[in-house]
């Protein structure tokens, strides 16, 4: 395929830029399909990043990118290089080893698009590489930074059981992989995040429909320190929902991740109200129920949510994370548990199929 040619003053701009910006992350986007778009809308409108340029495959979707976010489609990967310190991986997961190599190797700070790879393989080996040349990487699992997860996260839950609800209409995005890589391994996350326990056992079932791979999935994973969680996910459904609820021993909380909006119950208040109308039942002086209203009795707080915009925390976190040299929110470390767990659901699934 043919390279885009640029004006002889193309890349003498871009020098130019990063002298005048010089106390801002010169960063990159590589991959111009929908979310490495996203990424440079993103970019473009962050006062501590200077976007200086973006590389796809296919050249006129680099060159739509670049032309809509005032920047520069390079015709390749090597002349990129040498002018990022940071750069968001978007292309297909398939891709994600071969394309992060050449910027791991130069120490370039990494945001790598879930899931982290194909498989923990290549998985394993974006953390070795990351380790090795002491480059940065943080994986894009949005949902950690939906406003309702955040904070749902700030109540510092034990739960007992989780319940996962993920499903929505067939997008035609990221039919590279099933739907347990490409859609459940958002929920993996973050019941991971909460269970904060190995994996016991795994049960799964799942239903190819389109390809080869599964479109419908469910699990039952049980945890070395008692917790269950139940996942469900589907791309073939008429609807769209996603929805998190989680049972502890003190409170129930519920999200909502598509309308970023949340609940908790707290058992304390809740628990002596219904004993108190209980007493009240036993003594004569309830006599009429149909006067008793159970949600009424059921101490409801809605969660207190922001409105902040996921990728805009995200990428901001992800700056800050590279200019600072701290860890970041989502580790490559937890980008491979992610995809570990998502290994072992779709083996227990192709097991069950088999029997």
């Amino acid at each position: 395929m043919q390279s885009p040619r640029h004006p002889p003053w193309a890349f003498l701009f871009v020098a130019a830029i990063v002298i005048d910006m010089a106390d801002a992350v010169p960063v990159a986007v590589i991959g111009c399909g929908r979310m490495g778009r996203l990424h440079a809308r993103v970019y473009s409108q962050m006062p501590t990043v200077n976007l200086v340029g973006v590389f796809d495959a296919n050249p006129e979707a680099a060159a739509e990118t670049a032309e809509q976010y005032k920047t520069v489609a390079f015709p390749s990967i090597d002349e990129l290089l040498p002018h990022v310190r940071a750069v968001t991986i978007a292309v297909p997961t398939t891709y994600h080893l071969p394309t992060a190599t050449p910027f791991l190797e130069r120490g370039v700070s990494c945001l790598i698009e879930k899931p982290l790879a194909k498989n923990s393989t290549e998985a394993n080996q974006i953390v070795a590489l990351a380790a090795r040349f002491k480059a940065m990487v943080q994986v894009g699992h949005i949902e950690r930074f939906n406003p309702a997860v955040r904070a749902m996260l700030e109540l510092d839950l034990v739960p007992g059981f989780m319940e996962v609800t993920r499903i929505s209409p067939l997008s035609f995005r990221s039919i590279d992989v099933g739907v347990v890589l490409d859609m459940m391994i958002h929920d993996i996350d973050i019941v991971l995040q909460l269970a904060r326990s190995p994996i016991k056992s795994i049960d799964a079932v799942g239903v190819n429909v389109i390809g080869d791979t599964e479109d419908i999935c469910n699990v039952r994973l049980r945890f070395v320190n008692g917790c269950v969680a139940d996942i469900t996910a589907s791309r073939l459904s008429m609807k769209t929902e996603r929805k998190l609820r989680v049972f502890g021993h003190e409170q129930y909380v519920s999200i909502d991740y598509q309308k970023r909006y949340g609940i908790a119950i707290r058992k304390a208040k809740s628990v002596q109200n219904i004993r108190d109308v209980l007493a009240q039942i036993r003594s004569g002086e309830i006599e009429d129920l149909s006067d008793i209203n159970y949600t009424e009795l059921v101490d409801v707080q809605e969660l207190k949510i922001d409105d902040e915009e996921p990728l805009r925390a995200e990428l901001d976190a992800f700056i800050a994370a590279h200019v600072n040299g701290t860890k970041p929110v989502v580790t490559a470390d937890d980008g491979l548990a992610a995809v570990d767990v998502a290994e072992q659901i779709v083996a227990a699934m192709t097991k069950s199929q088999v029997n």
